[in-house]
């Protein structure tokens, strides 16, 4: 699955457009890169987002096309 879409799913960040730019803009790293919108997430990757003054890393537990907002934490553990 995309980064992007990853992002939107997991409900890391709410809005796919949003994931997109925050990828163009070098504030998302994937397994200690900066990432392009584009690349394909697996189980086991960890992935660092910068949101302003605070940053968030997490890794990837589960990849699903579609899941329920409920169930959406379940993609990803915090580290």
């Amino acid at each position: 699955m995309r980064l992007d879409k990853y992002l939107k799913v997991s409900r890391l960040i709410k809005r796919r457009t949003v994931a997109n730019e925050a990828c163009d803009a070098g504030r998302v790293s994937v397994n200690g890169k900066v990432a392009r919108a584009s690349l394909e997430v697996k189980v086991g990757d960890v992935i660092e987002i910068g949101f302003g003054n605070k940053d968030v890393k997490v890794e990837v537990v589960s990849v699903t096309e579609t899941v329920r907002k409920d169930d959406a934490k379940e993609l990803f553990r915090y580290l």
